[in-house]
């Protein structure tokens, strides 16, 4: 049977999360036809979120069993049912509650059959045809690993292939560069890893890897093991799957608030600011020097997929872009040190925003020469490819932006995008971008 790699389950999700609000926003039309139900859809759009949220309704996984799922609906409705209802006893005395019983039934039916049809077609599609397989490798010597492996052997529509089992023997340090050499030149998804004879440093080695090269890693605890890191566990049938917890950004709910917001700020800015910004500066920038009013270079985005980052052209045009500025650069025009000055030069990047190459807030994205050498050289600086590079972020509100004099410059400005990947809310964005307004009257040292 021919395998078919791919990671587009990804989007079953976010999809899965627009029919459920969909379904429950269109009964109403039905149910309550007698009054304007525009307040009541906006009512339960959002008790449905932050509901389904609490209970990780949408945590459904390869692994997760059909009585979670069910135990999950159950609760989701029964909460979303009592929601409903008091919404009603609230502003209409005397609503007849069989209303709100059907239509929570009704709702519950088709969120609940459609959830589950995803779920069985998705296992099919795996174990019949081949699709959504994800490579993987298994190491070490516990009994759970190989209790691992038998299991994905035999439940193939768990859609886990793995494609090499490695097991301790004499040199474990040669060993585990093995397995790392292994897994960057055999396209493997993920690493499975007995914790079973493991010391805290070869641990350390094996989540550094997978922070370094953007790899999944987990690990198969026995026993008689305890695990000290920020973790979850899950459960594969009866064998305990250890995750490392890295991020929330990851998480569609998240994934979804976070675009929304990017979505609705960069429109704002684009509107209110751009269209009457860009027809000026163009002018301006024409009248000084020749070339394009826009200056767009290929940067490394999320998982390191390149995308044209867009700025106002600042400097003369120049053979040399793949070099940052520094101070008193030569390259840049007397238009060019005012909006760089400002930072108006990357307010252009509000329509990569709109595009959904960047965020708001993020890591900054970098230049090519930059990524390739301190990627070498720097303990997670790969992580900060998890997430889509950002306008502003936390290492640039605090002092970390413009050019890198020394490593240590590099370092620091990792610490703080690895911090606000592993530390992300909505309240730290918005404090971020009001540093950043902060930051831009006052006046930054290296922005030059």
């Amino acid at each position: 049977m021919t395998q078919k790699v791919g990671r587009y389950s990804k989007y079953i999700k976010p999809i899965t999360y627009v029919v459920d609000l969909l379904t429950i926003n269109t009964l109403p039309f039905l149910f309550f036809f007698s009054f304007n139900s525009y307040y009541f859809n906006f009512f339960i759009t959002l008790s449905w979120i932050i509901i389904s949220i609490n209970l990780k309704f949408y945590d459904v996984f390869r692994f997760t069993k059909i009585i979670s799922i069910a135990n999950k609906l159950v609760k989701q409705f029964v909460l979303f049912a009592l929601i409903c209802y008091a919404f009603f006893g609230f502003y209409f005395n005397g609503f007849q509650s069989s209303i709100i019983v059907n239509y929570a039934v009704t709702s519950f039916l088709i969120v609940g059959v459609f959830k589950i049809s995803v779920f069985y077609l998705l296992k099919k599609y795996r174990s019949q045809f081949g699709g959504n397989i994800r490579n993987i490798v298994i190491v070490g010597n516990g009994e759970k690993a190989q209790q691992l492996s038998e299991l994905f052997k035999n439940k193939p529509d768990f859609g886990y292939h793995v494609v090499q089992f490695f097991k301790f023997k004499n040199d474990k340090n040669k060993a585990i560069d093995d397995v790392f050499d292994f897994v960057l030149t055999s396209k493997i998804d993920a690493i499975y890893c007995s914790l079973h004879q493991l010391t805290l440093d070869e641990i350390y080695r094996f989540t550094d890897f997978s922070d370094d090269n953007l790899k999944e890693v987990k690990f198969l605890p026995e026993n008689n093991e305890v695990f000290s890191m920020n973790h979850h566990v899950d459960f594969y049938e009866y064998i305990p799957v250890i995750s490392i917890q890295k991020t929330s950004l990851h998480d569609p709910i998240t994934k979804i608030v976070k675009r929304t917001f990017d979505v609705i700020f960069s429109l704002l800015v684009i509107v209110l600011v751009l269209l009457w910004l860009i027809p000026i500066l163009a002018i301006l920038i024409k009248l000084e020097s020749k070339g394009p009013v826009f200056f767009k270079q290929g940067r490394p985005g999320i998982d390191e997929k390149e995308f044209f980052c867009y700025k106002f052209r600042s400097m003369n045009i120049n053979e040399t872009t793949e070099k940052e500025a520094s101070k008193n650069d030569p390259r840049v025009t007397r238009i060019g040190r005012f909006i760089r000055k400002t930072s108006i030069d990357e307010l252009p990047q509000f329509f990569n925003v709109l595009l959904g190459e960047m965020s708001v807030v993020g890591p900054r994205p970098h230049l090519w020469s930059q990524n390739i050498s301190y990627s070498k050289k720097i303990r997670k600086y790969m992580m900060r490819h998890y997430v889509k590079p950002g306008i502003t972020g936390l290492a640039q509100v605090n002092g970390y932006r413009g050019e890198i004099e020394t490593d240590k410059d590099m370092i620091n400005r990792i610490n703080y995008d690895v911090f606000y990947i592993e530390n992300w809310s909505v309240i730290l964005d918005i404090k971020i971008i009001g540093q950043t307004v902060i930051n831009i009257f006052k006046g930054e040292e290296k922005a030059y």
